[in-house]
């Protein structure tokens, strides 16, 4: 089981952080197989378990183009705080109106630099854009924002990056679930984590029922073992699309807090739910057998 979760420098609304631990336990995989994302978002999840082989994929570009240029030698760390120091400090000096500049010119020009910038000092970490591709998320108001912590935050973020990638069999593609799938084969894990239906929606595209059965159809016909992350129930509601689409699936629950909302009171509990085409509990025994402890308890409760 993983104790320590790292942290990659792309910041995501939804991110995983949380629940690497669990997913690390349950998780079905060895140094054969394939590691195949094709919703990596931040990169967290498959970054933290560090599989020999993987294939990240996601619809977002500059995600992609900015790792690529990581594992390419083209963004480095230094790179990174000699960037951030500098544009930073207009940020301080110039506020909005040096945001606005830096979005202006990523929009134009894309680069994967501007696009760190971005998504360190916007609106609350989001990541959205507009019909026509441009980052369109307002400014986070902190003009202090770069101060030296924080970038040496994000440079060490990288630099675990540039020590992991050379030694590792990763690819990065910018390509649509649908067809990340179909190059899975039976010797693959396909992990998931979706834009969860009836939330977060628009935040790269739109996602609904129908997407959501595409989905399912997509990984059980892949012949591949699966899983999924999604939301089960908050308060306020219950996710009814968990027994409409995924009811052939077994189940693992964990509860936390997401930090998304503006206001305090937006900021509650949600029941996550790890979805899978294999017993977890066979998982949970073959490494309790070779001596590891499981995390499996009546706050995660395996449906069979």
């Amino acid at each position: 089981m993983i104790n320590k979760v790292y942290v990659p420098p792309i910041k995501i609304q939804g991110i995983k952080t949380k629940i690497v631990p669990l997913i690390s336990e349950v998780v079905w995989i060895d140094d054969s197989m394939t590691w195949i994302e094709p919703f990596m978002g931040s990169g967290v999840v498959g970054f933290n378990l560090a599989p020999e082989h993987a294939v990240f994929a996601d619809t977002n570009p500059y995600t992609i183009a900015l790792y690529n240029a990581i594992k390419n030698g083209e963004i480095t760390s230094y790179k990174v705080r000699t960037f951030l120091e500098k544009e930073g400090k207009q940020l301080e000096e110039k506020d909005d109106r040096h945001y606005y500049y830096i979005r202006d010119r990523f929009n134009e020009e894309h680069n994967p630099l501007d696009f760190l910038f971005l998504n360190r000092s916007c609106f609350n970490g989001m990541i959205r854009f507009n019909r026509n591709y441009e980052f369109n998320v307002p400014y986070g108001h902190k003009p202090g924002r770069f101060a030296k912590a924080y970038v040496t935050k994000i440079v060490n973020q990288v630099k675990r990056l540039e020590t992991i990638f050379p030694e590792k069999d990763w690819q990065f593609k910018c390509q649509s679930f649908e067809q990340t799938i179909s190059e899975a084969t039976s010797n693959a894990f396909i992990y998931c984590d979706p834009p969860y239906i009836g939330r977060h929606v628009d935040y790269y595209d739109s996602w609904d029922e129908e997407q959501e059965i595409k989905l399912h159809d997509a990984l059980v016909n892949s012949g591949a073992r699966f899983m999924l992350s999604t939301w089960e129930k908050n308060k306020y509601r219950t996710n009814e699309y968990i027994d409409i689409v995924w009811k052939d699936c077994y189940k693992v629950n964990q509860e936390h807090f997401y930090y998304v909302g503006a206001k305090e009171s937006n900021r509650n509990s949600m029941l996550e739910a790890l979805l899978m085409n294999y017993n977890p509990s066979e998982v949970s025994r073959k490494k309790e057998q070779k001596g590891v402890y499981s995390v499996l308890s009546s706050d995660r409760a395996v449906n069979e």
